[in-house]
């Protein structure tokens, strides 16, 4: 289909957008890599005044360290976090989730702010982003303010982000000698994940000192099951002990019902895929 016709900007400066998008009231859009807005104006389940394009803005893209941060300008396409030598370094979880988002095309126009802000439950970004602690910075009418992943992801597509509002970077603590791994469940190659599992480990004297865990499309925003965390710790990283510390990953969770499964199915899958990522994070 075609969209409906549309007014069109593309500022150089986030100062600029923002203005644009405090002037476009409530018919504006964001055009950030398009790989999430394009189809829905195509399909007319939107049809904007205004569409805002963010890709003349320079500053939103790039990966930087900043002391013990990682910071990743919300316009970086998904292919530059997953090659980067930094976040492979400091944040090796993001690097192996952003690897599995689609295919190779969507990664080279897709970005990371455009996916997180989209906040589609079963997309691969959410979950890591809220394992990893990162936090977000926002640029408004009011000025820049900064938002933890905890508070950031309200509902389904519904994120922090206000209507005015623009998302600039992701700020990511550093993770340096922490394992990683993303386990994903999908029926076919590139579907969105029926289920997956965001697992980043430190080891110490053979046994796991922190766990961070991440769980995609157990509810209506990525899940942080913290008690998780916490009974892995001092765990020895074998299958066996990690299935018995991780059995209760999926309480409390509210996981779809849909044509790829119940939700007794996701979160039975939740807690093998919780096993298989430790464990492999862990490098047992």
């Amino acid at each position: 289909m075609i969209p409906t016709s549309f007014e069109y900007e593309s500022p150089d400066t986030v100062e600029d957008a923002v203005r644009l998008l405090a002037e476009g009231g409530d018919d504006v859009k964001v055009l950030a890599g398009g790989q999430s807005l394009i189809p829905v104006l195509k399909m007319r389940l939107a049809g904007p005044e205004l569409i805002v394009d963010l890709g003349r803005i320079d500053g939103l893209r790039g990966i930087r360290e900043d002391g013990d941060d990682l910071v990743i300008g919300a316009m970086t396409p998904h292919h530059e976090v997953a090659a980067s030598v930094l976040v492979r370094e400091h944040a090796a979880l993001l690097a192996e989730a952003t690897s599995t988002v689609a295919d190779p095309q969507v990664r080279h126009r897709g970005t990371l702010g455009g996916a997180l802000v989209h906040a589609d439950p079963a997309g691969d970004l959410p979950a890591p982003a809220l394992a990893l602690e990162a936090s977000f910075e926002i640029a408004g009418p009011g000025g820049a303010r900064t938002v933890p992943a905890s508070e950031f992801f309200v509902d389904l597509f519904t994120t922090a982000v206000g209507e005015d509002e623009i998302l600039t970077a992701v700020r990511i603590p550093k993770r340096t000698g922490w394992g990683a791994a993303y386990e994903k469940f999908v029926r076919v190659s590139q579907q969105w994940s029926i289920v997956a599992v965001a697992a980043t480990v430190r080891l110490e004297g053979g046994t796991i000192a922190e766990a961070r865990l991440g769980l995609t499309n157990m509810g209506s925003t990525p899940v942080r099951p913290k008690a998780v965390e916490q009974a892995l710790i001092g765990v020895s990283p074998v299958a066996e002990a990690v299935e018995a510390a991780v059995s209760g990953v999926a309480d409390g969770t509210t996981p779809p019902d849909d044509l790829n499964g119940s939700p007794d199915y996701r979160r039975h899958l939740a807690r093998v895929l919780t096993r298989r990522a430790v464990v492999r994070a862990a490098g047992a």
